[in-house]
């Protein structure tokens, strides 16, 4: 029998109603430490204010901020399939990381704080029929690059979180029909391009890998099935 997760409550004053189901959760690294991000997080002054639901921090340890049944601010101007507002069909959940360093490299995900987050997502699944496990990059195209193209996307899948392949197959449509299938704001089709490299293919991003259009023909072919 699976233990109960832990959290540690810390109030956020920052939400509002939900206006539309929930559905899909949606992962963020802060780009910053913990405790400046936890204050962020929960500052309740100025105009500029943000949440999430949780805070997971680099030991794994969980921090709720916000309540499931409200509307936390940590997606901004979104969109997937073609629905805007995500803040109000997902729930947030903040990553203690810094995300993109100097140089081109990254700061590691932690093992303990991974396992925490995929604990954290078969958790929430419990409660709320959650069709899509998503980056704040693929939501919010050309303006968003977290949690980054280091985050271990396919350590989800293996867990039954989301969507993962390393297929490679022949397109038969357009970039822009496949991504727009899949859920990406296809407005401008290159940064849409950008962010599912991002999530399913980082190795295009690094330079490594040249087969981009093969791997979307793949993750189209799985959208198809959700």
């Amino acid at each position: 029998m699976d233990r109960p997760l832990t959290f540690v409550e810390r109030p956020s004053p920052n939400f509002n109603e939900r206006t539309r189901p929930i559905d899909t959760i949606l992962l963020h690294y802060t780009a910053g430490d913990f405790l400046p991000s936890l204050r962020r997080l929960c500052d309740g002054s100025g105009t500029d204010r943000v949440s999430a639901h949780y805070l997971v921090d680099r030991t794994g340890t969980i921090y709720r901020l916000v309540d499931e049944k409200k509307r936390a601010w940590h997606a901004g101007i979104s969109q997937w399939q073609g629905k805007t507002d995500m803040n109000s069909a997902s729930i947030g959940i903040e990553i203690v990381n810094l995300g993109h360093l100097p140089g081109g490299t990254f700061d590691p995900y932690p093992e303990a704080q991974i396992r925490a987050v995929i604990a954290l997502c078969q958790d929430i699944r419990k409660r709320h029929r959650i069709r899509h496990i998503l980056g704040h990059s693929d939501v919010a195209i050309g303006r968003k690059i977290d949690p980054g193209e280091h985050f271990p996307w396919k350590r989800l899948a293996e867990a039954g979180l989301g969507v993962w392949t390393e297929d490679l197959l022949h397109p038969q449509l357009s970039d822009r029909a496949m991504l727009e299938t899949i859920g990406y704001d296809v407005s401008d089709v290159s940064r849409a391009m950008t962010a599912f490299q991002r999530h399913f293919y980082p190795e295009a991003l690094a330079g490594i890998g040249s087969c981009a259009r093969a791997r979307l023909a793949a993750v189209f072919k799985n959208a198809l099935k959700i």
